[in-house]
């Protein structure tokens, strides 16, 4: 067989040029055509509209295009627009990819050789030295893994997996909350804007009227310039509240993404204390079932239990088989081969304790976050039950002391709670932080 084989390649010299030449070209296309995603495009589908504003520049049309987003807008767009979440999101993707890697079996080797070609002595180019003066070998060779070390590379991946996502959902989680704040933020701001325009419209008609009696002889020209010179701090608080407004819109615009919303948006909604009734045991439970980085914890327990699992599957030493044919002067056989180490001194007995420890630091973990959870959840409780109701009631002129509007947001990042899912809970009770002066925040 090998005779006839190199009789052909010998008179056909082209032909296997040609061949080989093929053969490169098809490994050089499918290899530019190879697709190197290992997961589709996944993000939600969306539609832009363009039209056309003659005369106007693209900064003029943003500015007078207004846009006003409710909490439930903030948060969506939040969840689908800011770029660190996107960037924590590609982790889990990440760890998909890794999964693929931790199933893909050893490839096959190809070995190969051909001894004593005359390539000194062209004169010995014939098929009839070639057939009985070389050596000719062919072989293959595979790792066989033992110990089901593919299958536990493979569950250790899925289960790191799983740690990811609870992780990212965490993040979720937080970024809602962060939102809620934030929004929350920028109504208080736009009240305190509205209280100072209302002082110095009062306070306006007050120098008005005493410009009057000053001109009609009632008070000293002191006085009057005393009151004028009052005006100015109420124009200062203006100016005052006018910046942090601008600044909580600045600092809510990079929390949804800074290019999701134009530079003149605003924010929509009621500014209304709803009463909420909560049970501590209820809440309690709820968080425990809920909360993705309790979640990711009790997973964290799975995952170092998957690596402790594959640390002794890689204890166990694989063998190698190997199959070769071999041509020796006009005579064709066969071989059969195979090899192991021999686990006199490595048998993987570091990774193997290290991983024993790993188990119990994430059952530590795992201890530290359910802890974590039910003390969250508490101080979340008492803080509400403390609050002084009170202050919740509204003002003789209608107005509301928000300050007072306390924990909502507290309860909904505790319990992991979305807000279309929980509408109960009330966003528009504002504000976790009794700390800050009622001052600042009430409507009188």
């Amino acid at each position: 067989m090998i005779r006839t084989l190199v009789d052909f390649a010998l008179n056909n010299r082209f032909v296997v040029l040609a061949v080989a030449l093929l053969l490169v070209a098809w490994g050089a296309v499918s290899f530019h055509n190879l697709p190197v995603e290992a997961y589709p495009e996944i993000s939600d589908n969306y539609v832009t509209v363009i039209t056309q504003w003659p005369g106007r520049a693209a900064e003029e049309v943003e500015q007078q295009v207004p846009v006003k987003i409710t909490l439930d807008d903030a948060i969506q767009l939040a969840l689908h627009h800011n770029y660190t979440l996107q960037a924590a999101r590609t982790t889990i993707q990440q760890s998909q990819a890794q999964e693929i890697t931790a199933n893909l079996r050893p490839n096959p080797v190809l070995i190969g050789d051909w001894e004593y070609l005359p390539f000194f002595a062209p004169s010995y180019w014939t098929s009839t030295y070639l057939g009985d003066s070389t050596d000719a070998d062919l072989g293959l060779s595979y790792l066989i893994e033992r110990g089901k070390k593919r299958q536990h590379r493979l569950q250790a991946a899925r289960d790191q997996t799983a740690v990811t996502t609870s992780l990212v959902a965490d993040n979720e989680r937080t970024l809602t909350y962060q939102v809620a704040v934030q929004f929350v933020n920028v109504q208080l701001a736009e009240s305190t804007v509205e209280l100072a325009q209302e002082n110095l419209k009062s306070y306006q008609r007050t120098v008005d009227i005493s410009e009057m009696r000053y001109k009609k002889g009632a008070i000293s020209e002191d006085d009057y310039l005393k009151i004028d010179l009052q005006l100015l701090q109420f124009q200062n608080d203006l100016s005052q509240a006018q910046l942090v407004r601008v600044q909580a819109l600045t600092d809510l615009r990079q929390l949804l993404g800074y290019e999701s919303v134009s530079a003149n948006y605003d924010v929509a909604g009621t500014f209304d204390y709803n009463p909420l009734q909560v049970n501590l045991l209820d809440l309690q439970l709820r968080a425990l079932q809920e909360r993705p980085d309790l979640r990711a914890a009790k997973q964290g327990v799975t995952a170092a239990n998957s690596q402790y699992d594959l640390a002794k599957a890689n204890g166990k030493r694989d063998v190698t088989a190997q199959v070769n044919y071999t041509h020796v002067n006009g005579i064709n056989t066969g071989s059969l081969f195979g090899s192991i180490q021999l686990p006199l001194f490595d048998r993987n007995q570091g990774e193997i304790a290290r991983t024993q420890f790993a188990i119990a630091q994430s059952q530590n973990q795992e201890k530290a976050a359910n802890g974590q959870v039910m003390t969250d959840v508490r101080d979340a409780y008492e803080n509400f039950q403390t609050s002084d109701h009170s202050r919740c009631s509204p003002s003789q002129n209608g107005h509301l002391f928000p300050c007072c509007v306390v924990h909502t947001l507290v309860f909904s990042s505790v319990l992991s709670l979305s807000l279309t899912k929980e509408r109960a809970l009330h966003f528009q009770l504002r504000r976790d932080r009794t700390d800050f002066p009622f001052s600042l925040y009430a409507r009188v």
